[in-house]
């Protein structure tokens, strides 16, 4: 494909978005169906609950470790060795999991299966970000992360653990027989410099590597927040007493609001990207801090539905911001790395707080301080972006 400009760019390219999409979709499969992995742990195996925390956590532990694997590799070899080598790993850690199931040993195959999931995951999502419009590109995989999470919610629910893990093997192989549609190697010089171009001229992006590092450490306190509230949204509802039924069809039903998530992303982005980012991440607070006073139909009801599209919604303009900042991309590609070890240290904490008796009320009420922490981190940075003076904007230069 072909840009304004004259530069051919191949990520530009249809296949390419949409295999870097699908891709990452299914490196993403866990994290979003965690609630309904960890049911069918306990039910299959008979994990108690603080374990099946320390096993999924273990999982995005390993999916954060690949991320960076990736992150470091990307532009330096061939990019599809990289993803195969993921895939390989991913088939061959989940096809082990059907014949071993003592708790130590799921805890390793589960990493390495992170592992696996976190390479060719973090190579996607490097892939949007090297697009001529990475919002655009990330918008598109939110929209597809709506639909696909609410299928696989859904077909999980129907399904044995084992037939879970034949469907990890069977998405893993379809990304492998796809493979050709990913460039092999990172943009050249001329894409680098077209890219660099491209700003948005609503903020002044010209900020020092502090900036994006710690937009990546306010991403992982979301994330913290998501992964402790995600893990044990199910089975704090069941202990409530709540029909497994309608625990399971709002699971399914809730994830269609990602879609809403992200129109209303394309609504609000006349508003910048902060202030947006700052009432979403103070909503996803709010919506899990209120279940700590007991769970009912319609608090669980509301808190999922509005949770799933302020996820989303947030992700959009954290991504977005992470793309301004860090235009290479070096630091883009962290983002799965990021998400992924944010939603390891969520399950443990919150397994922690179970095992010592605390009960889900304190859990969800530490899990939503982790948003308000992201908050705080972004509230600093556009302190910074909107107090420094004219000659320091000019001395910044691009991030590396």
């Amino acid at each position: 494909m072909t840009n304004s400009g004259g530069t051919s760019i191949i990520f530009d390219d249809w296949r390419s978005i949409s295999f870097a999409v699908f891709m990452a979709l299914v490196g993403y499969s866990v994290m979003v169906t965690v609630p309904v992995l960890s049911t069918a742990l306990v039910q299959s195996l008979g994990f108690t609950e603080e374990q099946v925390g320390r096993v999924w956590g273990n999982d995005m532990l390993g999916f954060s470790i690949g991320a960076i694997i990736s992150a470091l590799s990307v532009a330096r070899i061939n990019r599809r060795h990289l993803v195969m080598g993921g895939i390989v790993l991913t088939i061959g850690a989940n096809a082990l999991c059907m014949f071993m199931v003592d708790y130590e040993t799921v805890m390793w195959l589960r990493f390495a299966t992170g592992v696996g999931s976190g390479i060719f995951t973090g190579t996607a999502v490097a892939t949007l970000g090297a697009t001529t419009k990475p919002v655009h590109a990330f918008n598109i995989l939110m929209l597809g992360f709506s639909f696909s999470a609410a299928g696989e919610i859904y077909l999980f629910s129907q399904l044995s653990l084992n037939g879970i893990y034949w469907f990890f093997i069977g998405s893993a192989a379809v990304c492998g027989a796809l493979l050709r549609w990913l460039p092999s190697k990172s943009l050249n010089a001329e894409e680098l410099r077209h890219q660099s171009e491209i700003d948005d001229q609503s903020e002044d992006w010209r900020v020092p590597i502090a900036m994006p590092i710690l937009c990546l450490i306010a991403v992982c306190f979301t994330y913290i927040n998501i992964g402790g509230y995600f893990t044990y949204i199910e089975l704090a509802a069941l202990d409530e007493g709540i029909s497994p039924e309608w625990v399971t069809l709002l699971l399914t039903w809730s994830t269609f609001l990602a879609f809403a998530g992200c129109l209303l992303a394309m609504v609000c982005a006349r508003f910048g990207l902060f202030r947006p980012l700052f009432v979403a991440l103070l909503s996803m607070a709010v919506l899990v801090g209120m279940l700590s006073g007991g769970i009912t139909n319609i608090n669980l009801a509301v808190s999922l539905f509005a949770f799933m599209a302020l996820w989303t919604f947030a992700d959009v303009y954290q991504s977005s911001m992470m793309g301004y900042m860090d235009r290479r991309g070096s630091l883009v590609a962290l983002l799965p790395g990021v998400q992924g070890f944010g939603q390891f240290i969520g399950p443990n904490i919150a397994a922690s707080i179970i095992g010592a008796g605390l009960g889900y009320s304190t859990m969800f009420l530490v899990s939503g301080s982790m948003a308000l922490v992201g908050m705080v981190i972004y509230g600093g940075i556009f302190f910074y972006m909107h107090t420094r003076k004219p000659t320091q904007v000019e001395a910044v230069k691009e991030t590396p």
